[in-house]
């Protein structure tokens, strides 16, 4: 297994220009100043997942972490009484889809927070490397971090065959079309706030993470990714578990990479 605290060298990206004066400003502005003091919030999309979302607020490290948002996508068993009992503030948003329980729990993060750190609540990512997902941002050398379960390691079964293969095609298709080459499109990942809304996220089902990843190479930001580790999640995926799940995710995927050339 690949330790998870050695970080891969950032690639620069020389095709991104900035489309105006005002958004060069803002990069050089915003997106690279320090942080002297972190403020770091969490924000968990999570849909029936009584079974593991306790466990995975309660191992966030509270030291390192100063909110946690759940973004319940209107569970229908014990996700959100759960998710607070943990210490987490929820809020429930019913239109269903990844990217809309990531937003409406975006708008409830407080107004100085530093760094954004997305993860799922299935227990699959592990908390415990939040330092490390972290740390190219508060050490400047990165406003978006990505979480790769290729540069690091998955347990057996964590990720199906349809998933390997979507990744795979997903992460070369855009390689072709934005000059960048990503060997993930992981849950896993901090951003800075700054980027995050420079970016003005717009999806709502599941080409969140790709649109995330694609406008921060449009914008000049500086992008990389570290080793992460991958487990088997608890209880029945709703996504790859079944095959109507994988076709909607693979569209939307394969929609957004499109859509996010003429944002330009």
């Amino acid at each position: 297994m690949r330790s998870t605290s050695r970080l891969t060298r950032p690639v620069e990206n020389r095709n991104a220009r900035p489309t105006s004066i005002s958004q060069f400003s803002v990069l050089n502005s915003q997106f690279r100043r320090k942080i002297p003091s972190p403020r770091i919030a969490v924000i968990i999309p999570a849909l029936d997942e009584q079974e593991s979302i306790e466990a995975v607020v309660r191992s966030i490290d509270r030291g390192l972490v100063a909110q946690i948002v759940v973004g319940d996508n209107g569970s229908s068993d014990r996700t959100a009484e759960l998710a607070r009992a943990a210490g987490a503030t929820v809020v429930v948003e019913r239109d269903r889809g990844y990217g809309a329980a990531c937003a409406a729990a975006l708008a409830l993060i407080d107004s100085s927070t530093d760094v954004v750190v997305f993860m799922d609540a299935d227990g699959s990512d592990a908390p415990s490397e939040m330092a490390a997902l972290v740390a190219p941002i508060l050490e400047e050398r990165a406003d978006l971090v990505i979480g790769s379960r290729i540069l690091g390691s998955a347990e057996w079964g964590a990720m199906t065959p349809p998933q390997r293969f979507g990744n795979w095609l997903a992460t070369r298709l855009m390689a072709m079309l934005y000059h960048h080459r990503y060997t993930d499109l992981g849950p896993y990942r901090a951003i800075r706030r700054t980027l995050l809304d420079a970016i003005e996220m717009r999806d709502r089902r599941f080409g969140w993470t790709v649109e995330m990843q694609l406008r921060a190479l449009q914008l000049g930001a500086r992008v990389i990714e570290v080793p992460a580790t991958y487990r088997r999640r608890v209880g029945h995926s709703k996504i790859s578990g079944t095959i109507s799940g994988v076709a909607k995710a693979g569209f939307w995927i394969l929609f957004t990479i499109f859509r996010c050339l003429r944002r330009r």
